[in-house]
């Protein structure tokens, strides 16, 4: 079948900006004996990018939805796109934005900006795999087999992730950004969050809004802030300080005792202040550019080797749904009636994640989906693995003992329990799972489909007699 085009549509909202991007994906339709169409994107081509706007905020704590969804309508029509044109997409909200009050409100309203969205809320570790992979750092670590740290450093918070070879070793976030203070007209302070409030406190610098502030107090603050960095990547000792500004719901950050940082890599707003230096102080009405400056000198540029960001201001979600459907295999297990389910987040384990699962760790794993749900502010989760090729009895009873006491532990009691393996074991390890559970939670287990990290999920109705299930995996497209 020859290739075919659809136009996507990706709107990222966060701390600072918000913008709009659209891109024409250039999809391949092959049809294979007994399923549907599975469609694979072979070229992306990005047809409209808008400024990067200021986020509109009608105080601290709630977003002006009404002007964000004015923005965007202006936004399609600059692009001369309207959105029933649109046939897939993404709404992410990132950084403070994705704390405020009416953060889920404001996305169900943006939803309808095109047909099919995948619409989620970044929590601070997940929006640090995001952007990591945006900027290119998990590309390098994959590619070349070594550890790169990527530090997103945007309005309000930096979001840190560690690769190994591609795979997430550690992740966390500080509520250390460019609009952490922000000044007005007049070179005033407008505002100080709580979080700069300590770190001047750890300076003994005294910063009160409504007063005057100099270029060379903030770049005591900002050198401050750089240090608490240092200290997360360990080239500073770490003080009190460091906890101190850990964002609220973010894991802690812990290098691998095995495996140095060779490399860093910066994104986020503040990161184009890195790169490229020179700027006017107060360029943005806050203290970006400044924080930009401290890094730059700092020792992040003495320990390791920097690498250019792919992406600064634009890492996070930018693109689009690469929709790709599959046919489950045959081997699968599930409860009637939950069908269909969509836009469903993927969990899925690392291989060394897995094995501690085949080991019995059921504390791990309950950990691990407690921090996803909380990440994607999500109720329901598939988890993927690989499996094993013909694991024996024992084997099979070990992990379904794992899986099943730590989702069922996670999960509200009415929502399904959701498997995804690769090797076909996916009936076997539900039978099992549904004789431990007792058969009081549905569950649906299927085999011979891929899906990754940062992927969402559609199930739909059983078909051909209920031997197979029809399975959409959307993978967001980064950059």
């Amino acid at each position: 079948m020859e290739p075919t085009q659809m136009l996507s549509v990706g709107i990222d909202i966060g701390t600072s900006t918000s913008q709009v991007i659209f891109s024409r994906l250039t999809v391949e339709n092959t049809a294979g004996y007994f399923s549907v169409p599975a469609v694979s994107i072979i070229g992306k081509e990005v047809v409209y990018q808008s400024p990067v706007h200021r986020t509109p905020l009608i105080d601290e704590s709630l977003i002006d939805g009404e002007a964000l969804r004015k923005m965007i309508e202006t936004e399609y029509a600059s692009a001369k796109i309207t959105a029933n044109q649109v046939e897939t997409g993404a709404v992410i909200i990132t950084g403070e934005s994705a704390r405020k009050e009416n953060a889920r409100m404001v996305l169900e309203l943006l939803s309808g900006f095109a047909g099919d969205f995948v619409v989620s809320t970044a929590g601070p570790d997940l929006e640090s795999v995001i952007a990591g992979q945006g900027s290119g750092a998990w590309e390098f670590s994959e590619e070349n087999g070594t550890v790169v740290v990527n530090l997103d450093i945007g309005g309000g918070t930096t979001n840190v992730v560690l690769f190994d070879g591609g795979e997430v070793r550690a992740r966390g976030c500080l509520d250390i950004g460019g609009r952490q203070v922000t000044l007005d007209s007049r070179g005033r302070i407008a505002y100080i969050s709580p979080s700069a409030g300590r770190i001047a406190q750890a300076c003994h610098l005294n910063l009160v809004k409504g007063e005057p502030v100099s270029v060379e107090t903030l770049n005591r603050l900002c050198d401050k802030m750089s240090e608490v960095l240092e200290q997360m990547l360990g080239v500073a000792e770490p003080t009190p300080l460091l906890e101190e500004v850990r964002t609220q719901g973010s894991a802690l950050f812990k290098l691998p005792a095995d495996r140095p940082v060779r490399f860093v890599c910066f994104s986020g707003g503040v990161a184009d202040c890195i790169y490229q230096p020179g700027r006017e102080p107060f360029a943005y009405g806050d203290i970006g550019v400044l924080l930009g400056n401290a890094v730059r000198r700092g020792r992040l540029f003495q320990a390791f080797r920097v690498l250019d960001a792919s992406e600064t201001i634009r890492a996070t979600v930018i693109g689009a749904g690469n929709y790709t459907t599959t046919i489950s295999g045959s081997t699968i297990s599930y409860t009637e009636g939950l069908f269909p389910m969509k836009n469903v987040p993927v969990l899925k384990l690392t291989l060394s994640e897995e094995e501690r699962c085949w080991g019995g760790d059921s504390k791990f794993l309950y950990e691990k989906i407690k921090w996803f749900l909380a990440q994607n502010d999500a109720a329901c989760v598939v988890l993927a693995m690989e499996g094993r090729r013909d694991p024996d009895y024992q084997e099979l009873k070990k992990l379904a003992a794992v899986t099943a006491d730590a989702l069922d532990r996670a999960l509200l009691p009415e929502v399904p329990l959701l498997l995804m393996v690769r090797s076909d074991i996916a009936k076997a390890l539900g039978q099992i799972i549904r004789q431990k559970l007792s058969g009081k939670r549905p569950l649906v287990a299927v085999d011979a489909v891929k899906a990754e990290f940062n992927n969402f999920v559609d199930f739909g109705r059983p078909i051909m007699n209920g031997l197979v299930i029809p399975v959409i995996v959307k993978t967001l497209i980064f950059g």
